[in-house]
């Protein structure tokens, strides 16, 4: 008799312990490793954040490198100039004007016809800037101008563009030059293009 009250009680005590919950933090609950995997597992499988949306002009320095330009003419303009005690005939031709994205690249070439042409700072924005930073589109539709970009938004800030220091083209010599815009609204498939030096080619074709 005695025998079997003891086996009846440890058996309500084994079944007692089984209907226990399991602790936090006791390390034996399921639901807390779960959640944690489940939190890894969400963490892993997020997409990496995606640059915060920046001024087009902000690219990095190193990637002021000409893009590959087709060499057809799509605007075509010859002036006379003059610059730095120096006078001369030169004949632009853009040869592309392409929309990728939030920006457009401006391709184009400057080639001395006759005399000297500036290419040392005669496209710049200041005559202290040797590059073509002073080149800009104009959207004729919305009355817009828009300059080069830059590659950050600090006092430093290089224009993602053709840098041009030393450069005189004589008769003959030819330079091939770039400069990044931020992009007109789709709906504005023609801008005109405004150069120091050269003047205005109008309705160039945005591809």
């Amino acid at each position: 008799m005695r025998r079997t009250i003891a086996l009846v009680a440890a058996a309500v005590a084994l079944a007692g312990c089984g209907m226990l919950p399991a602790q936090p933090g006791s390390g034996g609950g399921g639901e807390e490793k779960q959640q944690t995997a489940a939190t890894t597992q969400q963490e892993s499988a997020a997409p990496a954040e995606e640059p915060t949306p920046e001024q087009p002009g902000e690219q990095p320095a190193d990637q002021q490198s000409a893009p590959p330009q087709s060499g057809k003419a799509i605007a075509t303009h010859e002036t006379d100039v003059s610059g730095a005690g120096d006078t001369g005939r030169a004949r632009v031709e853009i040869t592309a004007l392409k929309r990728q994205g939030r920006t457009v690249t401006l391709n184009w070439t400057v080639t001395a016809v006759e005399g000297k042409v500036n290419m040392h700072n005669g496209m710049a924005e200041i005559p202290s800037d040797y590059s073509v930073s002073g080149v800009s589109l104009i959207d004729p539709v919305n009355a817009k101008r828009y300059r080069v970009a830059r590659n950050n938004s600090g006092p430093g800030a290089e224009c993602v563009c053709s840098e041009t220091q030393g450069g005189f083209l004589k008769a003959g010599d030819k330079s091939s030059l770039y400069a990044v815009f931020a992009a007109p609204p789709a709906d504005v498939t023609k801008v005109n293009v405004e150069m120091p030096m050269i003047g205005v080619l109008t309705d160039v074709p945005i591809s």
